[in-house]
């Protein structure tokens, strides 16, 4: 007889209850942890590839620019101004000049997107060597840059950006630096609070145990730990850069003539908007569509759950 028998009165035995186990439809947690990766897996996956989609249908056009068969985008033809779009070969129409306006929007966009990228580069690298700094070493130097953050930010920005451009000229160079100025503080402030995280953990002070130095700590160790999450905020800050630059060109603070930038071909388009609705829509359009993809895939980015190693 087994121990998990029991004797009845008639000195039979009868087997004890097995224990219960859940049905197969039973709805358990285990089941919505898993719907609930599965449903934030299916979303992050799907807004990468909009943004993804969305990106390039902007990108791939404008890096061809020079390769496709449309006029040079300053060529005037004063017999065809103001075309609707798809007349006479000009796939977007004309503007008040008779320019096709499709080059301008092509040629306008490398502008935009040259001054987008350079500014988030020159922005995530300053952002993330003073924040690292200020995260790791503390004392002085955190004190410094987390003031020069606050007063930054305290400061309205489309106003500051204006006033530096009108005392140093409405150059490329210049309004590069300026919206890199006005980025990085978003960049320092992630990096900060992710580099007070990790200067706190075993590793760090495994490499303080073997005498290594405190630069090289934080350059070889620390930086690369946090480079991924602060990469990701300078990919977001490209749609703000190139929505920057083209609220400078729309308000005459751009680059100059003969630059074409999508801010300046929305301005001289609206005065004809109500007439000749093309010529603010497709610029529009394109600074729409370069949004929302860099924002969704940045978004997406960010959300897609991380792969957990083998063995872990």
């Amino acid at each position: 007889m087994s121990l998990s028998d029991t004797t009845n009165p008639a000195g039979g035995s009868t087997p004890a209850p097995a224990s219960r186990e859940p049905s197969p439809t039973a709805v358990t947690r285990q089941l919505i942890a898993r719907a609930g990766a599965t449903r934030r897996r299916n979303t992050s996956r799907s807004k990468i590839v909009v943004g993804v989609v969305c990106t390039l249908l902007v990108m791939v056009p404008i890096l061809l620019a020079q390769l496709l068969p449309i006029p040079d985008a300053n060529f005037q033809d004063l017999s065809a101004r103001r075309l609707p779009p798809l007349t006479d070969g000009h796939l977007f129409g004309t503007d008040q000049l008779g320019r096709d306006l499709l080059s301008r929007v092509l040629h306008g966009g490398q502008v935009s997107l040259t001054i987008g990228i350079l500014a988030v580069l020159v922005s995530g690298a300053i952002g993330i060597v003073l924040g690292s700094a200020a995260g790791y070493f503390g004392g002085w130097i955190d004190t410094i840059v987390s003031r020069l953050l606050e007063a930054q930010m305290s400061l309205p920005l489309l106003m500051m950006l204006l006033l530096v451009v009108a005392l140093f000229g409405p150059s490329i160079p210049v309004i590069t630096f300026v919206i890199a100025i006005a980025q990085w503080p978003e960049v320092a402030r992630l990096t900060r609070s992710m580099v007070l995280v990790e200067r706190e953990k075993p590793y760090v002070s495994a490499a303080r145990i073997l005498g290594l130095h405190r630069v090289q700590i934080l350059v070889r160790h620390i930086i690369p730990n946090v480079i991924k999450q602060a990469t990701l905020v300078v990919l977001l800050l490209l749609a703000q850069a190139v929505l920057l630059e083209s609220a400078l060109s729309f308000l005459g603070a751009g680059p100059q003539r003969p630059f074409a930038t999508w801010g300046r071909i929305i301005s001289d388009g609206q005065d004809y908007i109500t007439t000749s609705w093309w010529m603010v829509t497709m610029p529009g359009l394109f600074i729409v569509l370069m949004v929302v993809g860099v924002n969704l895939l940045g978004d997406g980015l960010r959300d897609r759950p991380r792969r957990r190693k083998k063995g872990a």
